[in-house]
Parts: C-alpha cells; structure tokens; sequence
C-alpha cells in the first residue's frame, strides 16, 4: 500500500507539472498571432432603423473577449448579407481597425454612446493593414458585408438597436 502511494504521488506530482506547463502554452496559443477563422460566435439580432423609419435586420456575432475581439472576421471568405460581427467596447472610446488577416471586405460601422451611427467606412480593403479608425469615442463597432451601407442607405446618424448594446459588454 505504502509503494502505492509513492507511486501515485510521483503519478500526481507528473501530472501537476505537466498541467503546470500546459497553461502556459494554452494560453499563448489563445493571444498569439491569429492564424484561422474564429467558430461562429453567439449572435443577437440588431437592427438599424433610418431617419424615415425603415428598418434592416441583420443578425450578428458577438465578440466580446479581446481574443474574439482581435481575431473578429480573420481568415473568413465572405459575411452574409444580413449578417456581421458587433463589438461592444467597456465604454466609449476610440476604435481603431484593420483589415490584416481578413479576406472579406466589409463595410464598418461606428456606433456612438447615443446608439447611432456616428461614421461609415464604406468598402474596407481585404487584407489592407491600414488603420480605419472611429475618429473619437464610439460604444461599439459593426462590421458588415461591404456595399450594404450605401445598398440600404444606411447613413450617419440612424438609430441601431440591439440587446447587446443595452447589455453591455459583459453580456455574453
């Protein structure tokens, strides 16, 4: 019983190391460079209602870590018409996005504190590490199939409502 018990220590010191060094190298894999296209994510509806009332629903991925944050469209051939991706800053800040990694190109929304929409970048350029960038404190940004902003006539200043804009961040 007694060498047992060594044996099982020893067993259970092993498996503690290497428990020990795995983290490490979970975690690294998890901020490294991106390297493939994220899994769907959980998706809410959000819609975006113009001056006049018309509405266009989409449905939206969420990526509210900084790991689902970064890796956002990457490595993804094309976003649905009625889809995107939404993310929801801690507060309003400035956002400022690229397009390295992303094969699609996509129309960017800026969603400002009042829930509308401060600025459009219009056709962002696949894989173009050029900064595109809020140019001052936005809640949130979308990220949607390129040409449906100007297709819909979705202009600055039309009110976008979502669940996880009234939520927060930390509504997952």
């Amino acid at each position: 019983m007694l060498m047992m018990s060594f044996k099982a220590g020893r067993w259970l010191a092993l498996a503690a190391c290497m428990a020990a060094v795995s983290v490490p190298v979970m975690a690294a894999e998890e901020t490294g460079e991106p390297t493939h296209a994220q899994p769907a994510l959980p998706a809410v509806p959000l819609t975006i209602t113009s001056a006049d009332g018309v509405k266009h629903t989409f449905t939206v991925e969420k990526a509210m870590t900084p790991r689902e944050q970064q890796v956002g469209e990457m490595f993804r051939p094309s976003v649905p018409a009625d889809g995107g991706m939404i993310f929801v800053w801690p507060y309003p800040r400035q956002s400022d996005m690229w397009m390295q990694h992303t094969q699609a190109p996509l129309d960017i929304v800026f969603i400002g504190a009042d829930n509308r929409v401060s600025s459009i970048v219009e056709n962002a350029v696949p894989l173009s590490l050029a900064r595109i960038s809020s140019h001052g404190p936005v809640r949130a940004t979308l990220e949607l199939q390129a040409g449906i902003t100007e297709k819909l006539g979705i202009v600055v200043g039309d009110r976008v409502d979502s669940a996880v804009l009234n939520a927060g961040p930390s509504a997952k």
